[in-house]
């Protein structure tokens, strides 16, 4: 206690000087410990209950579970999240939403082709959601939505309607730049969601029992890709042809 270490101070030698400097220092650090705990906490927390969702579900999950696992009390969870449905809601936002932001921003800097981006969005978008842990809250909210309906709300809301928005702006984009036909682009975005939905649920759900041992969802999801686009696509001499009648 502070007592004690006062008496250290005070019964030593001036002269001992990095004895001194070490006490202090010893008492400095775990402020500096509890504070910088203090900033990991929510990453913590929203780790475990991710592991915890992914692995139970929603409903099995107890917010004392979440706690455990993160190495706090039930009452500091409650410190940042009000409820189990508020701290889903925080999971949702950090491992799925917030990616879409991102990919908007890139997006929007994105100097190439409609098609390449395309494939390069897909690439990322199983990169970091589809084969990640985070991947296994769409079965999650897919299996609970009818006892959880304002979870399922908030899942269509930040994270469906956030992807159907970005393919949108993606494929209006190659029809403006005249590199894709004058296709409707809110189905063409529900055809690729509906690829990336199943490799989803395969990963997630059905891995290990089917479709079969040689099933590749990644490869099945490109090879979606690669056959819209070869429907979309406005062939390289149209686009040349026309990019000279617009000069």
């Amino acid at each position: 206690g502070w007592p004690v270490c006062a008496t250290l101070l005070t019964s030593r030698s001036f002269n001992n000087i990095p004895s001194r400097i070490f006490v202090v220092s010893a008492l400095l650090q775990p402020t500096a410990r509890r504070e910088r705990r203090k900033q990991e906490r929510p990453g913590e927390l929203l780790n475990a209950a991710l592991e915890l969702f992914v692995e139970k579900g929603f409903a099995a999950t107890r917010v004392e579970e979440v706690a455990l696992r993160a190495g706090v009390s039930k009452g500091t969870l409650f410190l940042y999240y009000a409820s189990k449905e508020e701290l889903f809601k925080a999971v949702i936002q950090a491992n799925l939403s917030a990616h879409f932001i991102a990919w908007d921003q890139e997006f929007d800097q994105f100097e190439g082709d409609t098609a390449h981006m395309l494939r390069y969005g897909l690439a990322s978008w199983w990169d970091r959601i589809g084969n990640t842990l985070a991947g296994g809250l769409t079965k999650l909210v897919f299996s609970e939505s009818k006892n959880f309906p304002d979870v399922a709300t908030y899942y269509r809301e930040h994270v469906l309607a956030s992807a159907q928005a970005l393919l949108h702006k993606v494929l209006q984009r190659g029809v403006d730049r005249g590199e894709f036909e004058a296709i409707d682009v809110h189905m063409a975005a529900l055809s690729l969601m509906s690829a990336m939905q199943f490799v989803l649920m395969w990963r997630h759900a059905m891995s290990g029992t089917g479709p079969g041992p040689d099933f590749d969802p990644r490869g099945f999801l490109m090879a979606h890709l690669e056959t819209v686009l070869r429907a979309w696509t406005v062939p390289a001499t149209t686009q040349t042809k026309e990019s000279h009648e617009d000069q």
